[in-house]
């Protein structure tokens, strides 16, 4: 057991800067409140001394684990770029532990990692869930498959545009991606049919002949999440008319001129996940990016939470990134928001991380200061209850 004291908690739940302690029994948090030391005499304490102690953070876009680091240590394996209709590939079979961003971001505070293929392709595979902390995958793996990565816009039709093959154009990419859907969608309705055939025992049932590719993306029709890749506003309303029309459970990752067209976010109910915001604009896709995006859009009521697309922003800065929009216009609770439960929910892991509530994975950071200050270190990371750092 451990028992943090004298915590200044903003679990992103019901508690906002009060003063509490969290027990942790196991891998997950027992009780919040102020409790005896006397009734857990064999508890680990740690005194937080009334620094600010919040969930881990959660990144719910990046690619940690499967692009080449600065040191040359891990190798790119995130684009496989030989087709571009890949839904069979899984982002977790490219991960490697041993990369050494994973430790660094435990530094920046980030405890929950979703990480996978990038954009090479306009279907890429499926994202994971991963802890930053663990010797194999086994340790650090939160959930297998979480979302498939689909994108549009430039990086498609650059990769096979330049091999004299489609997609091309944008056009390309939208229709390639809706007759792989559609594909999709016949071979679930197959299925479905012959499992229904089956449970009413009609023994001359026709079993479709199995297919990895369409066995994988059917399960969109499921309500598996997608990830669509969007930076310009044309590419986000073309991922909003194909969510409609296949009734997809989906965000738009990047959203770069979103906050240009946030009222048609919100009219759509359409959740996103922004950045990176840090950095240079170096295609013309990212002609919009601002840190005004993070208020302008909370302004609209438009559910968001912030990435960082390591190595495009280094996971150890993310908190470099989130405080250009504080300085921007969003609050500080709601930025610490978009980066711990919002991230969560979006990606579907709330169950257990992107708060500090009884039940959930023990995943906490005790600030050194304040989180958006340029001095402020993670001073204590503790992951499925745990001290990591």
């Amino acid at each position: 057991m451990i028992l943090i004291k004298n915590a200044d908690l903003v679990n992103m739940a019901d508690i906002c800067h009060e003063k509490k302690d969290i027990l942790i029994d196991g891998t997950v948090i027992k009780e919040i409140g102020n409790i005896d030391v006397s009734q857990y005499p064999q508890a680990e304490i740690i005194d937080a001394n009334g620094r600010l102690v919040t969930p881990g953070l959660v990144d719910p876009h990046c690619h940690v684990g499967l692009f080449e680091d600065i040191v040359g240590a891990v190798g790119n394996d995130g684009n496989e770029t030989t087709a571009p209709i890949l839904p069979e590939l899984r982002g977790i079979d490219s991960v490697k532990p041993h990369d050494p961003c994973f430790k660094e971001a435990l530094k920046g505070g980030v405890t929950t990692v979703v990480t996978g293929p990038g954009s090479g392709e306009i279907i890429a595979g499926t994202f994971c869930a991963l802890k930053t902390s663990g010797k194999t995958i086994y340790d650090m793996v939160l959930r297998e498959e979480v979302a498939m990565k689909m994108a549009l816009g430039e990086n498609p039709k650059r990769v096979f545009g330049s091999k004299n093959q489609a997609p091309s154009t944008r056009m390309a990419n939208a229709a390639m991606l809706r007759e792989a859907l559609f594909k999709a969608k016949d071979y679930y309705e197959k299925k479905k049919e012959y499992e229904k055939n089956i449970a009413e025992g009609k023994e001359d049932a026709k079993k479709p002949e199995f297919n990895m590719k369409w066995e994988s993306l059917s399960r969109v029709f499921d309500g598996f999440l997608v990830k669509i890749h969007a930076h310009q506003e044309d590419d986000i309303t073309t991922a909003i008319r194909i969510i409609e029309e296949f009734n997809l459970n989906a965000t738009i990752e990047h959203c770069t001129s979103g906050w240009k067209i946030a009222e048609t976010l919100a009219a759509k109910n359409q959740r996103c996940i922004i950045g990176p915001t840090l950095g240079t604009k170096t295609k013309v896709e990212l002609k919009d990016k601002s840190f005004e995006a993070g208020r302008v859009l909370k302004e609209h009521g438009v559910e968001f939470a912030i990435m960082t697309d390591h190595p495009v922003v280094p996971l150890e800065h993310t908190l470099a990134q989130a405080s250009l929009f504080v300085k921007h216009g969003l609050s500080e609770l709601d930025t610490l928001k978009a980066m711990t439960i919002n991230a969560a929910k979006i990606t579907g892991i709330e169950d257990r991380v992107g708060s500090i509530e009884v039940g959930k994975d023990a995943d906490i950071v005790i600030w050194s200061g304040d989180p958006f200050h340029y001095m402020t270190e993670a001073q204590t990371v503790i992951i499925n209850g745990k001290v990591v750092l």
